[in-house]
């Protein structure tokens, strides 16, 4: 793909000086999903549109809505974006596609992707409410819907042909993609092709920080010197390198009687791990064969000889329809299969320590890394599951709709990098979702019961029993490698409820409550997680006795817009009854446990016991509240058959749990300044976050410094074929004064800042 970039750079020239200015709208409206209507106030939506996708440069899909009030991303490198809502993130916030749940191991781990396509896609919705809860369980942050209608629910009236073509500079990318549409026989086709690829991306000079404590005990007299050696620290960040391959097709057919359609995606990816946990280097703690490895250590220590990658693989079939009926109570049924298979591979390569080091590297490896010898570490869910929804007829304004789902889920962790029993889940659903219009207000309701199994095994040592006996079993290794299953079933029942009421006040003002309790299940990683998770340098341990959380929520929403002046607000309580978290075992707690260890120290039992020179991390439950709010103020102005629209927000959250302490990895208070300017086709953003300092920290959390984020972003949109077809193009900076930036609510946000000075050029053609 190298071949085209001077091409892109050529046309780009060609039209510089027509590119002034724009701003592709952002559309806030508050929608609900049972009236299908986008008028009616009553869930708080954000709706990225189909335009503002077309000119944003590709990026993950939590950095794709980092700019939105309320929401913002927790990164683990390029590739890796989670979304985060209102402070809620992993398995609270359901990423769907289509209205399905999409089913990959992003909840796994935190330096796993979210594997979604973002080529050629109609918008993305970001929803809390009622309508949430018809689409999945223990949404409690909400749910972020990715909208692509690769399965046409209607006839495709226009035949539709797309060629993209995208280079940035930070990490030498390059992407090229391809969509199509059209109506043949009666028969709706959708096809769409990205192929991407990244390198290490730049980092900002002074962005890798270095431990003090490192050099103070062991090098106090060159303590200088290294200051110096790390002043020559590289440019970029290694192992942030990303590829990925996605094909999309899909058929369907469509007329009064409802649609029947089908789909298939393919996705690969490839994405280097720049993080990978304090213990790697001795990969499980062994100490004994530090004289042997001392070169080879020395490499590590700077990442720059090892190559950490994972590779992922998904294939999804969807088979979806709808039927109407002319009379009876129901008048139209929905219906949805899917089937998927995910996994995803995390493995090491050697690289230029590999031609130099041969035959001393495999000796060392055979004596000393039994962990590589074990091979890559695999993630892995298939799962499958179909619903059905009932439409009621709709009588006055009353809608309702009646939903059931079916799952089952199969998920295993097996490797050296981290490791967790094969698990399986069943999850049963019904749920009932009613709207209507009643003495001036918009008023929702959903109720969903959700019925949760969870089966799975945890592995024990036996190392304990036999602390106290006789010495002649002390050379018995084996003997104190035994370990046995325990295996758990268990089910959950939850009931979980959801309303809103809206209105207007006046013409220019409106409202919206919003209350929900909603329930969460644990994860299969939260109850049954046992070993080493190197990604994010923990020895992670799952508690089978985790409780359902229970997230009681309140917001208020205000809104006003008169003469081009508009302003928002929101306020929102939400108190988490046993809340789950990961928390990392405290200096003591660890020397504690040290201590015990030594009163019947044994060389079979030291590494395991020190857990690699990993953090030891339990998952532990705890109430906790989360408050906060969001607001806007802007103004709209009409200049000449132009328009300029300039706008402030913050948002904040406050999450603590109910012992005062403060609940880990949380962002600190936003502040977002956007300018925007269009005129007939040509458009351009400014937009300013400043994301300030972060002190209310969580137990053995660090502060994070403030920084500010500019973005520009300049579009034209050109005819061309004698005005039969369309070429967009976009120019775009991200991090334009190459700001040192680190998101706190990244588990590895110290070794891992975020990208420097991004450049690039977006070609679209339509035809």
């Amino acid at each position: 793909m190298k071949n085209y970039r001077i091409a892109l750079f050529i046309i780009s020239a060609l039209i510089t000086n027509n590119i002034i200015a724009d701003e592709i709208e952002e559309v806030v409206v508050t929608s609900s999903y049972i009236n299908q209507s986008s008028d009616e106030i009553k869930d708080p939506l954000h709706i990225i549109t189909e335009q503002e996708l077309e000119t944003n440069p590709t990026q993950s899909l939590g950095e794709s809505i980092d700019n939105l009030l309320g929401v913002s991303s927790s990164d683990y490198g390029a590739a890796v974006g989670q979304p985060i809502i209102r402070g809620m993130s992993g398995s609270r916030v359901k990423i769907l596609n289509n209205g399905l749940l999409v089913r990959d191991i992003s909840g796994l781990g935190a330096d796993h992707l979210n594997e979604v396509d973002m080529n050629n896609i109609k918008q993305i919705e970001i929803v809390r409410g009622p309508s949430s809860l018809m689409y999945s369980n223990g949404a409690i942050g909400g749910i972020v819907n990715i909208v692509d209608n690769t399965i046409a629910k209607e006839n495709i009236t226009e035949r539709d042909l797309r060629l993209g073509l995208e280079t940035q500079s930070a990490n030498d990318g390059e992407v090229g993609q391809f969509s199509f549409k059209d109506n043949l026989g009666g028969l709706n086709i959708s096809l769409a092709y990205k192929d991407g690829s990244f390198d290490n991306y730049d980092i900002p000079t002074g962005a890798i920080l270095h431990s003090e404590e490192e050099h103070e005990e062991e090098h106090e007299e060159d303590h200088d010197d290294d200051h110096e050696e790390h002043e020559d620290d590289l440019g970029y960040l290694e192992n942030s390198d990303y590829e990925s391959e996605t094909l999309r097709f899909g058929l369907s057919t469509a007329g009064d009687w409802g649609h029947f359609g089908a789909s298939f995606q393919n996705s690969e990816s490839l994405y280097g791990i720049p993080f990978h946990g304090e213990g790697h280097e001795g990969h499980g703690g062994h100490d004994e064969h530090e004289d042997d490895h001392d070169e080879e250590e020395e490499h590590d220590e700077h990442g720059e000889e090892e190559r950490i990658f994972s590779t992922t693989d998904s294939e999804n079939f969807n088979i979806e329809g709808s039927y109407l009926l002319s009379n009876g109570p129901v008048n139209r049924i929905n219906y949805y299969y899917r089937n998927t298979d995910y996994s995803l591979t995390e493995q090491h390569a050697e690289e230029d320590h590999e031609d130099e080091h041969d035959e001393d590297h495999d000796e060392d490896h055979e004596g000393g890394h039994d962990d590589h010898d074990e091979g890559p570490t695999l993630f892995s869910n298939d799962a499958d599951e179909f619903g059905l929804i009932l439409d009621f007829a709709q009588y006055n304004s009353l809608s309702q709709k009646l939903v059931l789902q079916n799952m089952n889920e199969d998920v295993s962790i097996l490797g050296a990098e981290a490791f967790m029993n094969p698990a399986e889940s069943n999850e049963k659903m019904i749920g009932y979702y009613m709207g209507t219009r009643f003495m001036g207000l918009d008023f929702d309701l959903g109720i969903r019961h959700d019925r949760i199994n969870r089966r799975g095994t945890v592995s024990h040592e036996h190392e304990e029993e036999h602390h106290d006996e006789d010495e002649d079993h002390d050379g018995e290794e084996g003997h104190h490698e035994e370990e046995e299953l325990e295996s758990y079933d268990i089910d959950y029942n939850d009931t979980s409820i959801a309303l809103s009421l809206g209105s207007l006040i006046n013409e220019n003002t409106s409202f919206s409550i919003g209350l929900a309790q909603v329930k969460r299940a644990p994860s299969a990683v939260e109850l049954f997680m046992n070993g080493e998770h190197l990604s994010t340098g923990r020895f992670e341990v799952g508690n089978t006795d985790l409780e359902t959380e229970t997230s009681n929520n309140l917001d208020f929403n205000l809104k006003y817009e008169k003469n081009g002046l508009f302003a928002s607000a929101s306020i929102f309580r939400n108190d988490v009854d046993d809340y789950i978290y990961l928390q990392d075992e405290t200096e003591e707690e660890h020397e504690m446990h040290h201590d015990e260890d030594d009163d019947h120290d044994d060389e079979e039992h030291g590494d395991h016991d020190d857990h690699g020179g990993l953090i030891l991390a339990n998952y532990l439950q705890k109430d906790a509240e989360f408050n906060g709010y969001e607001f806007e103020i802007g103004r709209s102005i009409d200049l000449n058959n132009a328009s300029m629209t300039v706008s402030y927000g913050m948002d904040y959250v406050n999450a603590k749990f109910k012992d005062g302490t403060y609940v880990p990895r949380i962002n600190p208070r936003r502040h977002i300044l956007s300018l925007g300017y269009s005129k007939e086709g040509t458009s351009a953003s400014l937009i300013m976050r400043k994301v300030t300092s972060q002190s209310k920290l969580a137990l053995n959390e660090t502060t994070t410094e403030s920084y500010n984020m500019l973005d520009l972003k300049v579009s034209q949109r050109i005819p061309i074929f004698y005005g039969e077809s369309e070429m967009f193009i976009t120019v775009f900076a991200k991090n334009l004064l190459d700001e040192v930036a680190r998101n706190h609510s990244s588990f590895v946000k110290d070794q891992v800042p975020l990208p420097g000075r991004n450049i690039g050029i977006r070609f679209s053609f339509q035809f």
